[in-house]
This record gives C-alpha cells, sequence and structure tokens, in this order.
C-alpha cells in the first residue's frame, strides 16, 4: 500500500508543493512548527533514511540544501534546522524547519494552524526563490 506521501507525489492527495525534479519532491507540512517548514522526500518509497542507497541519499541531501535556501531568502529566521525523524509516515523524509534557537524545532511543541491562504502565500513566495538559488 503507498504511503500517503506516494499519494502525495502521485497527485492522489494535494500538496503545497515546493519544488520537485525526477527523484526529489518537497512540500510544505500541513502541521508546522513554524511558518516554512518543508518537508522533502524521494519520491521511490522507502520506509528508512539510512535504507536510501547512497547515490539518492547525497542526492535527497544536495535538493534539500537548495530548498533550505530558498526558505531563508522568504523567511525570517537565523537557520533552516534540519531533522529526521521517520516515525510518523513510512516513507523517509527531512524536516527542513526555520529556526531562531534549538527549541524551535520541539516537536512536542503545538503546531500552527494556518489558513489555506497563508499556505499558497508561502508557497508562492518560496517557489519563486527556488527558482533563484
Amino acid at each position: 500500500m503507498a504511503s500517503i506521501f506516494s499519494k502525495i507525489v502521485n497527485g492522489e492527495i494535494p500538496s503545497y508543493k515546493i519544488a520537485e525534479d525526477n527523484n526529489y519532491y518537497a512540500f510544505l507540512d500541513i502541521n508546522p512548527l513554524a511558518k516554512g517548514h518543508t518537508l522533502v522526500i524521494p519520491k521511490k518509497e522507502v520506509d528508512y533514511i539510512f535504507d536510501i542507497d547512497d547515490i539518492l541519499l547525497g542526492g535527497i541531501m544536495i535538493f534539500a540544501k537548495k530548498v533550505a535556501h530558498a526558505i531563508e531568502k522568504v523567511t525570517p529566521c537565523k537557520r533552516i534546522g534540519i531533522a529526521v525523524l521517520g516515525l510518523e509516515v513510512p516513507h523517509a523524509h527531512i524536516h527542513l524547519v526555520p529556526i531562531n534557537g534549538a527549541n524551535d524545532i520541539d516537536f512536542s511543541k503545538p503546531k500552527l494552524k494556518l489558513s489555506a491562504e497563508e499556505f499558497n502565500e508561502i508557497t508562492a513566495k518560496i517557489k519563486e526563490a527556488f527558482q533563484t538559488v
């Protein structure tokens, strides 16, 4: 059975897509810790990030780096934090979270509640910045 992320990649479930190429897909987390919180996934469904083959694993980090730079351009933050938990969805994914301090990437914190309009605005800004990175 396909994971929810595979369904997003296949267009079966809508997402706030930031970027994609042949191997990777980036989209806003709908339960974000901060505005701009983005998930980066390989299109190939692999449950555990350390089971991804070396070429794909290296590539996802390069893709995530470009996405992170785009988020940084449009989101007021000191850094983009990165987390790989891999417990919530059985499809490897990287969280890119705008942070100003170490406690900003605490997944036990309440998540932001954003409107569709806010998600669309953030998506458009990051997408545009991604084109210039």
